[in-house]
C-alpha cells in the first residue's frame, strides 16, 4: 500500500481541495466519504472509490483491512498521524477517507414513492431526511436548488450511508415536477391541512417537505393534490423538517403494509 510523505502528491492534493471547498466538490462532481461506515456503504453499492486514504497506524485494524482488500492497491494511499492532523483537520478516529463520484442517476421514470425537499438548508436535516427516506423505502428524492448540497461532508455524515440506497436528483424545479407527477402529491403544512393520519397515503405518492423556517412555497402547495398536517395535541406545535419527514414517510409505510395484510 503506497505511503505518501509529500503534501504535493496529486491525489492527496485533490482530496484536500475537495474537503476544503463545496464549490470544488460541485465543480468536480465528487464527494469525500469520511469513516469506515460510509466507505463500506459505498463499496457495497457502487464498488471501489477513486482514491482511499488510510491512517497508517490503523491499517492493521480488521475493519480497515477488510475495506482495503476491496480496493485496488493503485487507489490506496497511507499517511502518518502527523500528516493526517496537519492536512485533513479530521479527527484521528475517522481513520479512512475516500473520494468518489457523486452518483448521478438517470431519471427514466418516476417512482411510486418519492420525497421532495424544498429549500431545506441545514446539512444535518438533509442528511437525516435522506437516511430516513432510505429506511422507509423511498425510491427517489428530489431537491430544489435551495437545498444544502446532498453530497457535502456534513450531509453525508448525517445520512450514514442512506445516500447510496435512494436515487437523488438535485436542482429540480419542484413546481413543474409536482404538476407532472401522475400520483398523489402531499404538501406538508403546519396548519390547516387534512390530518396526516386520516389521509389516503397509498401509492403512487410523493411527499413534499419545506424549508425549516417558512415551510413549502405557495407554488408547491398550490400544485400539490393534497395538503396534510401532522396532528400535534401537545402545547408546543412544532417539529423540525427531519422529524416531520420521518413521521410522514413512516405513516406512508404503515398504510402500505396494511394493504398487504
Amino acid at each position: 500500500m503506497p505511503r505518501v510523505t509529500s503534501p504535493d502528491n496529486p491525489r492527496l492534493k485533490q482530496v484536500l481541495r475537495l474537503l476544503a471547498s463545496s464549490r470544488e466538490r460541485r465543480k468536480a462532481a465528487r464527494c469525500v466519504l469520511e469513516g469506515i461506515h460510509l466507505v463500506a456503504a459505498y463499496l457495497d453499492r457502487h464498488g471501489p472509490p477513486e482514491t482511499a486514504i488510510v491512517l497508517e497506524s490503523r491499517v492493521d485494524d480488521p475493519r480497515i483491512r477488510r475495506l482495503c482488500d476491496r480496493v485496488p492497491t493503485t487507489r490506496l494511499l497511507t499517511i502518518s498521524a502527523l500528516q493526517w492532523v496537519d492536512l485533513t483537520q479530521l479527527p484521528i478516529e475517522t481513520a479512512v477517507i475516500a473520494v468518489v463520484p457523486a452518483p448521478l442517476p438517470t431519471l427514466k421514470h418516476t417512482a411510486d414513492f418519492c420525497l421532495l425537499l424544498e429549500d431545506v438548508q441545514d446539512p444535518g436535516n438533509v442528511g437525516s431526511i435522506l437516511r430516513t427516506a432510505a429506511a422507509a423505502g423511498v425510491a427517489q428524492v428530489f431537491l430544489s436548488a435551495g437545498c444544502a448540497f446532498a453530497w457535502s461532508p456534513k450531509v453525508l455524515r448525517a445520512g450514514q450511508g442512506g445516500h447510496f440506497h435512494v436515487d437523488i436528483f438535485e436542482d429540480v424545479d419542484l413546481v413543474a415536477w409536482v404538476r407532472a407527477y401522475r400520483g398523489t402529491t402531499l404538501a406538508t403544512v403546519a396548519q390547516g391541512g387534512e390530518s396526516l393520519f386520516l389521509s389516503n397515503l397509498r401509492p403512487p405518492i410523493a411527499v413534499a417537505i419545506g424549508n425549516e423556517g417558512t415551510g413549502l412555497s405557495h407554488e408547491v402547495r398550490d400544485a400539490a393534490t393534497h395538503r396534510v398536517t401532522i396532528p400535534m395535541p401537545g402545547r408546543f406545535e412544532s417539529l423540525n423538517a427531519a422529524a416531520a419527514a420521518a413521521v410522514c414517510l413512516f405513516e406512508c409505510v404503515r398504510q402500505r403494509q396494511s394493504i398487504r395484510c
